[in-house]
């Protein structure tokens, strides 16, 4: 748990914000976020004002005090296609000077140095695959602070319908690794909370979380799960990206942060955390 103007992908300026906080100053510069200072309950209240908002295509917003709860919420960071440029730059782009080098090459493969000229034409894209994949660091704001046993009590999970069964983790990023080992999956799946130290997990289940769970029931094993909040915003895109069972997420987070993501180990969970999640 932790401590307390636009550019487009194309731009050289542009760098995807690394984690919340970095998204949050980014919004508050641009004007696209509203700070809320009066206390506002998580059963129903937040989830109509953030649905007025959204409908009117209003800004995010951060409610500062939350009834019964020490932490903030912010809501409605997507609801723009600007907002969505701010934090993603524009992905699309990415994709199609991928596509483009992959069409380019065979033909050049054919002419003296075409190759070369080829590569060089996308050396920026080049310079992104070179810096894909994850890195391990021992220090993460992950880890500022530890609640053991847990207290899920304590964080301010919203309730949006009259006739839901209680409050839910709306955005987790849940991350499942299949039994016997292979490539581990980041999907985002509602959980309700019960109580401390409990939730139970809507799964999709032709998703990958949902495939790792069948197979962990089918052998008659226990699934560990590591949930996050907050983090990269590219961890979100890529949690709902449709990609192959075979690709990481994290790999295309990674693509999109034009850097390594940062992860780190702690003894509570056999996975990698998200080194820069809130919780």
């Amino acid at each position: 748990m932790r401590r307390g103007a636009t550019v487009g992908e194309g731009d050289p300026r542009f760098r995807p914000p690394g984690d919340l906080r970095d998204l949050l100053r980014t919004l508050r510069d641009a004007g696209e976020l509203v700070e809320v200072d009066a206390e506002v309950d998580p059963e129903l209240e937040v989830a109509e004002i953030h649905r007025r908002v959204i409908a009117a295509g209003g800004p995010a917003l951060l409610f500062r005090r939350v009834r019964g709860s020490p932490y903030r919420v912010v809501t409605n960071l997507f609801g723009t296609a600007r907002r969505v440029e701010l934090a993603f730059g524009r992905p699309e782009l990415l994709v199609r000077d991928l596509v483009r080098l992959l069409e380019e090459l065979p033909a050049a493969a054919g002419s003296t140095g075409g190759v070369a000229r080829t590569l060089w034409r996308a050396r920026s894209l080049l310079g992104r695959l070179a810096r894909l994949g994850t890195r391990h660091v021992a220090r993460a704001p992950v880890l500022d602070v530890v609640d053991a046993p847990p207290r899920l009590t304590a964080l301010p999970l919203t309730k949006s319908w009259s006739e839901d069964g209680g409050a839910f983790l709306t955005l987790p990023l849940v991350y499942t690794e299949p039994p016997g080992g292979g490539a581990g999956n980041l999907g985002i799946y509602r959980m309700q909370r019960f109580d401390d130290a409990t939730t139970g997990m809507h799964w999709q289940i032709q998703k990958g979380g949902g495939f790792h769970f069948d197979a962990a029931e089918r052998s008659g094993a226990d699934l560990p799960v590591s949930a996050f909040l907050g983090g990269p915003p590219a961890a979100l895109l890529s949690a709902v990206a449709p990609l192959p069972e075979n690709v990481p997420e994290l790999l295309l987070a990674s693509l999109l942060l034009g850097s390594k993501l940062k992860t780190t180990r702690h003894p509570s969970s056999p996975h990698r955390l998200l080194a820069d999640a809130e919780f």
